[in-house]
């Protein structure tokens, strides 16, 4: 074993396959180990490459297995898919990945700090408060449409459904009103959740001074600067701009063949947080535009004259992800158009 130069671990939750190949390619072991078994077993083992697919737990895995001395590798599952051989096993999926990683031209996921899977959970977190509730506020919609009383979707028409459940005159059932009540309490739980950790994000965003300069740029504020922070890799990594926005998913889905380019839609193939709050906060940027006369936003006012707003917002995300790797990789704040010509 102690010719094996990269390890290819298939991760699960209680039973790991260990795929040990020499440098030439060859297999040095196959083993399957408990949870209890990984880390000794991997200690043990002289300095190599610990390969992994980027799933559940492998980014404490990588931490761990650093502590211990080795280089660790994250791949893509996709990527690791096309070296899988017939039929799909953890000893395939092992050996697969071992030979992903040996690949020259293979993408690797940057790992993750402690800190950042910590914002990334406050992140995470919010998100499924906010998802639950929505889904409260409809479900009392439908309910309570069922009798008569209809309202229009979204959080700021729910005083509509309050009053006529704290109404007694309303032609509601004393059951329905009660029911409707417990649903009330429980959206103002989610409230006051999504409240606590609004507070909590926007702390965390005051604290690092490249999120301070990612939100000199309009359409960027506390939350998408801070998602940048936790989701996204140190953006030096990547070469260029390009890079940075087809990370992201902003850039065209490409069906090219025979030296013709053919350009489809957007390809949304990446960091979906980052992307979500990018295209937002372009949306924001073209109601100010659309709303006031603003100066040196001729570039977008024409956008908006022939392509329909979502169209426009993605493209401004774009170019919003583009500025936002020049900013950070210079070490500089945002700078308008007309102030960087003068």
């Amino acid at each position: 074993m102690s010719e094996v130069t990269l390890i290819g671990i298939d991760l699960a939750k209680r039973v790991f396959q260990l795929h040990g190949a020499r440098s030439d390619g060859s297999v040095a072991f196959r083993k399957k180990l408990s949870r209890g078994q990984l880390l000794a077993f991997v200690a043990q083992q002289p300095k190599c490459v610990i390969a992994m697919e980027a799933c559940a737990t492998a980014h404490g895995w990588c931490r761990a297995f650093e502590e211990v001395g080795h280089d660790e590798r994250l791949i893509p599952p996709v990527y690791v898919k096309p070296f899988v051989k017939r039929q799909k096993n953890d000893v395939a999926d092992a050996e697969a990945i071992v030979e992903a990683a040996m690949h020259p031209t293979m993408r690797f996921v940057a790992v993750k700090t402690e800190d950042q899977q910590a914002r990334a959970m406050l992140f995470r977190t919010r998100q499924m408060f906010v998802g639950q509730r929505t889904q409260m506020i409809n479900a009392l919609r439908g309910h309570l449409a069922e009798h008569g009383l209809v309202a229009a979707r979204g959080p700021a028409n729910l005083k509509t459904l309050a009053h006529a459940i704290a109404d007694d005159d309303t032609t509601l059932l004393n059951e329905v009103r009660e029911l409707g009540r417990m649903y009330l309490e429980q959206i103002e739980g989610l409230n006051a959740r999504v409240a606590e950790l609004d507070a909590k994000m926007r702390c965390a965003a005051k604290k690092a001074d490249s999120i301070r300069r990612a939100q000199t740029m309009p359409g960027v504020g506390p939350f998408t600067a801070l998602a940048i922070e936790t989701f996204a890799p140190d953006l030096a990594t990547f070469k260029r701009d390009r890079d940075f926005a087809a990370w992201l998913g902003l850039v065209p889905k490409q069906h090219s063949t025979g030296g013709k380019a053919r350009l489809g839609k957007t390809s949304k193939m990446g960091q979906r947080d980052i992307r979500t709050l990018l295209v937002s906060g372009a949306m924001a940027v073209l109601q100010a535009v659309e709303r006031f006369d603003t100066p040196n936003n001729g570039w977008l006012k024409r956008l908006l004259t022939r392509k329909p707003r979502m169209v426009a917002a993605i493209a401004l995300a774009n170019k919003m992800a583009r500025g936002l790797w020049a900013m950070m990789t210079k070490q500089e704040d945002y700078r308008h158009p007309a102030a960087a010509m003068a």
